[in-house]
């Protein structure tokens, strides 16, 4: 979506017409009229009564978290392990107490929850898809888990956004969850193809954060031409399966090939997101290297503190815009590369 041609022409024609920059705050001079438009589009998207929209997906993690542990008094947040660090970021920001629950395991979470009095505030934060390992959250479970223990939700919708579920919607959509979740956050920066983060909810939960969350209130907007292109973005996604569909179409042929030709992909991923364990630090780093400068090859190593020492892997994403050629030179690149290295992914999750 960074590449199509009108949210380019989009953000093109909001700089001739309102500048490079955005003004200010979003509380003085920041709020141009796009932002209106644009937080009602996303609102629209995931049915919920408003939205916000933030510089970056990070910040509208870290500052909404933040702001909902401060508001809440004696509030408790309960938080999967592989949570993401802007997640972790807001958590730890705040002398709160908190539950960390092992990754998607709902019966550790619920014997965290049934600890503490049915009407202490509770917050519950998760994710949809954890990029790292490719896996999906248990979210009809933890659903219940937050209605039969008092707890707001809280998901991270970052990984789904545009790519999962009716008109992109994501992964509580296409479950027909999204009504009951509280807060579903997403960013303008994978999918959307741009830069940008937002929170979606009631009209009183957004008010609060628009209100009180420093984060938020003390940052330099997004320019008009950034919204504007998320803008047209967005509202292509809503409409256009296409893209949608050969995502989903060429991850299935990448899994094949790669696993046709003895690249095990970690067991635990069931999206798009497809993680190959190395297991070495520096092998990963050095096999990156040589997958770009002589297989001209892009792969980004993932090592500590990203993932658990030992745990190295590349994350490999095929997009729309790749070709059966391109799949193929990926896959025998990755052979090349990995003998030389004497490289033998694992199944290990």
């Amino acid at each position: 979506m960074s590449q199509h041609p009108g949210v380019i022409q989009s953000m093109l024609s909001a700089i001739r017409d309102f500048g490079a920059g955005s003004g200010g705050s979003r509380n003085i001079g920041g709020s141009h009229f796009q932002y209106a438009e644009l937080e009602s589009e996303l609102a629209e998207w995931h049915h919920k009564e408003a939205g916000l929209v933030f510089p970056t997906g990070y910040s509208s993690n870290d500052a909404t978290l933040q702001c909902l542990l401060r508001v809440f008094e004696n509030c408790i947040v309960f938080s999967d392990e592989k949570n993401h660090a802007s997640i972790i970021n807001g958590i730890r920001s705040v002398p709160t107490e908190r539950q960390i629950f092992r990754h998607n395991d709902v019966y550790h979470l619920e014997s965290l929850l049934k600890q503490y009095p049915f009407d202490r505030p509770k917050i519950i934060v998760f994710e949809s898809i954890y990029s790292m390992d490719g896996d999906v959250g248990p979210i009809a479970e933890i659903i219940d888990l937050a209605k039969k223990y008092n707890a707001l939700t809280f998901l991270d919708e970052v990984h789904a956004i545009g790519m999962y579920g009716p008109r992109g919607a994501g992964i509580a959509a296409a479950l027909g969850l999204a009504d009951q979740i509280d807060i579903i956050q997403g960013t303008m920066a994978k999918a959307i193809g741009v830069i940008g983060g937002y929170i979606t909810g009631t009209a009183s939960m957004i008010d609060v954060i628009r209100s009180l969350a420093s984060g938020f209130i003390f940052t330099t907007s997004l320019p008009p031409s950034i919204v504007a292109a998320c803008l047209a973005s967005v509202r292509h996604l809503k409409e256009s399966e296409e893209e949608r569909c050969l995502l989903h179409a060429k991850t299935e042929q990448l899994r094949h090939m790669l696993e046709v030709r003895g690249i095990q992909i970690m067991p635990s991923s069931t999206t798009h997101v497809l993680p190959v364990l190395v297991g070495d630090a520096n092998k990963c780093k050095t096999a990156a290297a040589e997958l770009l400068h002589k297989h001209r090859v892009y792969l980004q190593p993932i090592n500590s503190p990203t993932v658990p020492v030992g745990t190295e892997r590349f994350r490999i994403n095929v997009t729309p815009n790749h070709t059966d050629a391109h799949i193929a030179h990926l896959c025998e690149s990755l052979c090349t590369v990995f003998d030389q290295l004497n490289i033998r992914p694992t199944l290990a999750s």
